[in-house]
């Protein structure tokens, strides 16, 4: 999973869709740590925007379920403000 670049919505600081998206993925990626057994590697830089987790094995049932309510949510964020401030792709490996 990567999440990279700024939404562009509105200034640094208020942006609500850069926001949003940094809650659900961040938030995602805390879950995954502290309810499931699944492993990964995540690293950031906040100057980019970047969050990158790579899992090391498959997720376990719980880590997909918590990766599949992040997908709901960035999607419903992006049918709300469009394509122009977020882009989902889904590469499957």
């Amino acid at each position: 999973m990567i999440c990279e670049g700024h939404a562009g919505f509105a200034q640094a600081g208020s942006d609500i869709v850069c926001s949003a998206v940094s809650v659900l993925v961040i938030n995602t990626v805390n879950s995954l740590e502290k309810l499931t057994d699944t492993q990964m590697e995540t690293v950031s830089d906040r100057k980019r925007g970047l969050i990158r987790c790579r899992f090391t094995g498959g997720p376990d049932a719980g880590g997909r379920l918590l990766l599949d309510s992040m997908v709901l949510g960035l999607q419903s964020v992006a049918e709300q403000y469009g394509k122009k401030f977020l882009r989902l792709k889904f590469k499957e490996v």
